[in-house]
C-alpha cells in the first residue's frame, strides 16, 4: 500500500478516534436513562459546549461542499446566509431562549401546545420529522460521501466504481453517526461537536491560508490581492435582481428563516435548552453569532480561490470542487485529518439531527397519543429506536438529493421553505399575536405548506426568487391567521409562567456582545457594498 495513504489513513484514525475517546470520557459517569439526561443532556450544558455543539450541528459538508461550489459559481453574494445569522442568534439570546427556560421546554412544540392545543403541537413534530429525513439528512449524508470519496478514493480502494463507492460511504456514515445518536444522547452529541469544532475551525482554515501562501509566493494578503484582482465581481455582495440571492431577500423571507432557523428551529436551539443556566445558553448562543461572522473564512472564501485556480471547469459540478482544491493545496500527512474533520461535520450534523427528531417523536408524539404512561426509561428506549428507524429513512433517501442543478446548498434552502416559514409563522403568532386562535394556526400551518409547494413545484413560470416567496408566504400565513381567528376567536388564555427548571439570571455580557454583533453585521454589509458599487 502507498505509504501517503497508509499515513492518511492513520492520522484520520487517529483524531476520529480520539474524538470518541473524549466523548467517552466525559459522560462515563453520566445517567442516560432519564428523558432529561438523554434528550437534554441533563440540563448541564456550558456555553463553550453549546457553541461549539450549535457550530457543527449548523456547519457540515452540505456548507463546505455546498456553500463553497456556490461561492464558486457566484461569489460572495450568499455570505448573506451566515453573516445576518448573527442578527438572528441576537434575538434568540435576548428574547426566545429566557422564555423557553423559563418555561422549562424540552421542545419546542411544547410551547404550541400551551399557547394554541395539542393537534398543532403534533402537526408540527411530525412536520419537522420529516422535514430532516427528506431534506437534511440525505443532504449531509451524500455531500459527506462526496468528500470522503474525493480524498480517499474509495471507489478505487474497494475496487467498485465510483457510484458504488459513495453509497458505500453513506452507509458507513450513517452507521457510525447513529451510534453516536443512540447511545450517547445529547450530551454526547454535544461533546464530540466541542472537539470536532476545533478540528473543523482549524482544518477549514488552513485550506484559505495554504491556498493564499501559495497563490502570493508565501504572503496571505499578496495572494489575496491576485484572487480579488482576478475576479473582482466574485466578492460583489449586493448583486443583481436575478442573481442566486438578491440584496432585497434580506429584508423579505431570508429574516423570517434566519429567525426560525436560530431561535426555533429543535435541532439547534435544543442545545441551548440543555444549558444549565440562562447565562451559558446566551453565552452559547452569542458566542455562536461571533463565529458565525467569521465562518464565511471557511466555507465562501475557498470557494472564491476556486474561482481564480480552475475558472469554470466545474460549474456544471460546482459540489465537486472544494474536495479539488483540498488536494491541490493540503500536504498529503494532512489529508487524513482534514478528512476525519470531514467526517466530524457530517456525523455532528447527522446525529444532532436524529436525536432532535428522536425527541420530538418521543416526548411530543409517543407519549401523548401512544402510552401516556410510559416511564423515563421506555421512553428513552422509544428514543433510541426512532434514531434507527430514521437513520436507515435518510440513508434510502440520500439518493435522491444527487445531482442537484443549482447546487445542493441551494436545494437543501428550497426544500427548507416547505416547512420553516409556516412553522415560524405559528411560533411569531403564539409569542406577538394575541388574538391569534389555535384554528388559526392550523390553517395558517397547512396553508402556507401548501402555498409554498405549489408555487415551488406547481406554477413554477413566476420568476420570484424563492426567498422573496418566503416572506409572501409569511405575510399571507399572519393573514389567513388573523381572518380564521376573527370566526374562531381564541380560547386558550396560556401565560408564560416560571416552572423553576434553571436560574434564570442573565449572563452580564449579553448586551454589549449583541450590540457588537449587530454593528459589525452592518459593518460587513457597508463596506463590501462600498466594494461592490466601485465595481
Amino acid at each position: 500500500m502507498d505509504t501517503n495513504l497508509i499515513i492518511t489513513f492513520l492520522s484520520f484514525l487517529v483524531f476520529t478516534g480520539g474524538v470518541a475517546f473524549f466523548t467517552w470520557y466525559n459522560l462515563r459517569k453520566t445517567v442516560l436513562t432519564s428523558s432529561t439526561g438523554y434528550f437534554l443532556g441533563g440540563r448541564s450544558l456550558s456555553g463553550i459546549v453549546i457553541a461549539g455543539s450549535m457550530l457543527l450541528t449548523n456547519i457540515s459538508t452540505e456548507h463546505l461542499i455546498g456553500m463553497n461550489g456556490n461561492s464558486y459559481v457566484n461569489g460572495f453574494i450568499v455570505i448573506a446566509w451566515e453573516v445576518t445569522s448573527a442578527i438572528a442568534l441576537v434575538i434568540a439570546a435576548v428574547y426566545f431562549i429566557p422564555k423557553y427556560l423559563k418555561m422549562g421546554l424540552t421542545t419546542i412544540p411544547q410551547f404550541l401546545e400551551n399557547r394554541f392545543d395539542g393537534t398543532t403541537r403534533t402537526l408540527v413534530a411530525i412536520f419537522l420529522i420529516v422535514s430532516f429525513v427528506v431534506t437534511l439528512l440525505p443532504i449531509v449524508l451524500y455531500t459527506g460521501a462526496i468528500s470522503l470519496e474525493s480524498l480517499f478514493g474509495i471507489s478505487d480502494v474497494l475496487g467498485v466504481d465510483k457510484t458504488e463507492g459513495l453509497w458505500i460511504t453513506v452507509v458507513v456514515i450513517g452507521v457510525i453517526g447513529s451510534i453516536y445518536a443512540i447511545f450517547g444522547g445529547l450530551k454526547a452529541v454535544a461533546y464530540s461537536d466541542t472537539i470536532n469544532g476545533v478540528g473543523l475551525l482549524i482544518g477549514g482554515l488552513l485550506i484559505p491560508i495554504l491556498a493564499l501562501m501559495e497563490i502570493g509566493d508565501n504572503n496571505i494578503l499578496d495572494g489575496l490581492v491576485k484572487v480579488y484582482e482576478f475576479a473582482p465581481e466574485k466578492f460583489n455582495v449586493i448583486g443583481a435582481e436575478n442573481s442566486v440571492l438578491p440584496f432585497e431577500v434580506l429584508f423579505t423571507g431570508l429574516i423570517i428563516n434566519q429567525l426560525y432557523f436560530w431561535g426555533m428551529n429543535q435541532t439547534i436551539i435544543q442545545r441551548a435548552l440543555g444549558a444549565k443556566n440562562l447565562k451559558e445558553a446566551q453565552k452559547g448562543l452569542l458566542l455562536t453569532g461571533v463565529v458565525k461572522i467569521l465562518i464565511p473564512l471557511v466555507i465562501i472564501l475557498p470557494g472564491v480561490i476556486c474561482y481564480y485556480y480552475f475558472q469554470e471547469t466545474y460549474f456544471d459540478q460546482q459540489d465537486t470542487v472544494y474536495p479539488e482544491l483540498v488536494k491541490k493545496v493540503l500536504p498529503g500527512w494532512l489529508i487524513g485529518f482534514f478528512a476525519a474533520v470531514i467526517m466530524g461535520a457530517v456525523l455532528s450534523t447527522f446525529n444532532s439531527v436524529l436525536n432532535s427528531a428522536a425527541t420530538l417523536f418521543s416526548v411530543g408524539i409517543y407519549k401523548r397519543h401512544i402510552d401516556k404512561k410510559t416511564s423515563d426509561k421506555k421512553l428513552v428506549i422509544v428514543g433510541k429506536s426512532t434514531s434507527a428507524v430514521l437513520a436507515v429513512a435518510a440513508i434510502f433517501a440520500a439518493p435522491m438529493v444527487a445531482n442537484a442543478s443549482d447546487g445542493l446548498y441551494q436545494l437543501l434552502q428550497q426544500l427548507n421553505g416547505v416547512f420553516f416559514i409556516p412553522i415560524a409563522s405559528i411560533l411569531i403568532a403564539g409569542f406577538f399575536m394575541k388574538k391569534i386562535s389555535a384554528m388559526g394556526a392550523k390553517v395558517g400551518l397547512l396553508s402556507g405548506i401548501s402555498f409554498y409547494i405549489f408555487m415551488s413545484w406547481g406554477y413554477t413560470s413566476h420568476g420570484i426568487h424563492f426567498v422573496h416567496l418566503w416572506g409572501i408566504e409569511f405575510l399571507m400565513n399572519v393573514g389567513i391567521m388573523y381572518a380564521i381567528s376573527y370566526y374562531y376567536p381564541r380560547k386558550n388564555m396560556y401565560e408564560i409562567t416560571d416552572v423553576g427548571a434553571v436560574d434564570l439570571t442573565s449572563w452580564k455580557y449579553t448586551t454589549p456582545l449583541s450590540i457588537t454583533l449587530c454593528v459589525v453585521t452592518v459593518l460587513i454589509y457597508v463596506l463590501l457594498g462600498m466594494n461592490s458599487t466601485v465595481n
